[in-house]
């Protein structure tokens, strides 16, 4: 290896590591009905990114959804905590990351429904779909991402 080769290596670990300190991968607690594939795919797409993901089964998602504060206008198929925000649905683990890292006065991230393209929601079609943050007294959420396929 050259002298040259050392920037790019640092550079290159650098963009790896992402924010997370070394050795801590963020823990996902998530809730799904035992029965649904896509929740699986997602909790895949996450621990891939570098998440550290345990799955809870539970064929009662009504009441999860309803301890975490998810209205029915926010509701997916799975609900999933990480660092004291919920996460319900198909976020991105790009959109978590970010959340980690800036720390918003929200009480989690939706994605509402199950958009095709979404994560985990992969069947070759794209849907528009917007990651979406919420409070739990304030039940207009904002936009936090928007992924518009073209």
């Amino acid at each position: 290896m050259t002298s040259r080769s050392y920037p790019v290596l640092a550079g290159t670990l650098l963009a790896l590591s992402t924010s997370f300190a070394w050795g801590e991968a963020p823990q996902v607690e998530m809730h799904k009905d035992p029965n649904c594939g896509c929740c699986s795919a997602w909790a895949e797409h996450l621990e891939a990114e570098g998440f550290e993901v345990r799955v809870h089964e539970t064929r009662d998602m009504r009441a999860v959804k309803l301890e975490h504060g998810v209205t029915p206008e926010l509701a997916s198929c799975h609900t999933a905590v990480v660092d004291g925000y919920v996460i319900e649905g198909h976020v991105p683990a790009a959109d978590i990351r970010r959340l980690l890292e800036e720390r918003p006065d929200v009480a989690g991230l939706a994605v509402p429904g199950m958009p095709h393209g979404s994560p985990g929601m992969e069947t070759g079609r794209f849907d528009d779909y917007a990651v979406l943050g919420w409070h739990h007294d304030d039940r207009t959420p904002t936009v936090f991402s928007d992924y518009a396929h073209d």
